[in-house]
């Protein structure tokens, strides 16, 4: 049915699901927790997000190296994940910003470093056993969204039961729970994956760069950085922005799913189909427009079900514009820079890009809170308006070639 042994794809898809669930699990939801309970600013807020975007900064270049050169992939992912239990446990009742922000970067680094390897011992047990990638890797694809779709509705489910949605440490209980899963996942069963010894990590880095010189990359690169970075105003704000529009705390979790389980769907039906059809150019434009339509939608009056609804934009925004960007890089890598030019665009997407809307969301939330009420169709205009920026450089300046 999958184009493979049916016992590597449970193990690579259940490896999939669980990184990605443990994401999805305290992301989208604890920044109630900080500006509620806690009492943490925007800004203060902007930094414990930033924590992530400061490890995808740092991490996979140093653990693919790690990888390649020392210890086995699956060693490093369980290693990684086991720490990132006691972590989370540790943040989770942890109620001043200062301890909070290092046990949370202590995290981000540790999980930072597990992100790209998934995705490479993934595509090594795919090459090393005849599997077509760009044709049958969206069947394990497809676990991320499921996984953070997953996560939310397990979340709300268990608020409605033992009412700890008000506190909103249960996010990070959550995630360490499925992180101990994970790293015994990662130890126990996932297949082995030996150091392959590499090359000269500093010539696929050069020719990587290189690519730079390209006028249609660089403005994709550039573009890469700023969109993903507008994804920060969406979680450091939505949720909040459901509660303060009538959408219960109990049910934001769930609310806020309806993304991922529309990324899930379009990951596996339409993604490959419209890059085969439209090409990377229309396709990344539809997702950079996905984001632009959900920013208005936020500006504009509406029913809280209209905002609800509106999730579905941000998912497909997602495998538009992140994932078929990850799949063009991979498309115009020099030959031997494969997996660097991989971790290049993580880095502007995930890093850079994360880190700086980050920081800017952190600064429009606080400029536009008033007597402790956002301001939120002041807040939502600042990314609109950026999204409608990157929209119209890439119809008048990225060929969807290089």
């Amino acid at each position: 049915m999958f184009g493979m042994d049916l016992g590597l794809y449970l193990k690579l898809s259940a490896m999939m699901f669980l990184e990605f669930a443990i994401w999805g699990a305290w992301y989208p939801v604890l920044a109630t927790r900080l500006l509620g309970p806690l009492k943490f600013s925007g800004k203060q807020t902007g930094w414990i997000y930033a924590t992530i975007p400061l490890g995808c900064i740092f991490m996979p270049l140093l653990a693919g190296q790690v990888a390649d050169q020392w210890i086995n992939t699956e060693f490093i992912l369980a290693g990684g994940h086991l720490i990132g239990t006691l972590l989370l446990f540790v943040a989770a009742w942890k109620r001043k910003f200062n301890v909070l922000f290092s046990v949370m970067l202590l995290y981000a680094l540790f999980y930072a470093a597990t992100l790209p390897l998934v995705n490479s011992l993934m595509f090594h047990h795919l090459t090393a056993n005849n599997v077509d990638i760009g044709a049958k890797s969206p069947y394990i694809f497809m676990w991320a969204p499921i996984a953070w779709a997953l996560a939310g509705y397990f979340l709300t489910g268990w608020r409605w039961v033992f009412k700890t949605g008000e506190e909103g440490r249960d996010c990070l209980v959550l995630a360490a729970v499925l992180s101990v899963i994970m790293a015994v996942v990662a130890g126990a069963l996932l297949p082995e994956t030996l150091p392959s010894g590499g090359s000269a990590e500093g010539s696929s880095v050069a020719k990587a760069l290189g690519m730079l010189q390209n006028p249609s990359f660089l403005i994709f690169i550039l573009i890469s950085m700023a969109a993903p970075g507008m994804m920060q105003f969406y979680f450091l704000g939505t949720a909040q922005f459901m509660q303060d529009n009538g959408v219960s705390p109990k049910n934001v979790p769930a609310a806020m799913a309806i993304a991922q389980a529309t990324q899930a769907i379009a990951t596996l039906f339409v993604l490959g189909w419209i890059v085969q059809r439209a090409g990377y150019k229309w396709t990344l434009t539809l997702g950079a427009a996905s984001w632009l339509i959900l920013f208005t939608l936020y500006v504009i009056p509406r029913p809280a079900a209209v905002i609800v609804g509106g999730q579905a934009f941000h998912g497909i925004a997602y495998v538009f514009f992140i994932i078929a960007g990850q799949m063009f890089a991979g498309s115009v890598a020099p030959k031997g820079a494969e997996a660097t030019m991989q971790a290049l665009i993580f880095t502007a997407q995930s890093g850079i890009g994360l880190f700086l809307g980050t920081q800017l969301a952190g600064i429009v939330m606080d400029k536009f809170r008033v007597q402790g009420q956002f301001q939120w169709r002041k807040v939502w205009m600042v990314p609109a308006g950026i999204m409608l920026v990157c929209v119209l450089a890439l119809l008048a300046l990225f060929k969807g070639t290089v």
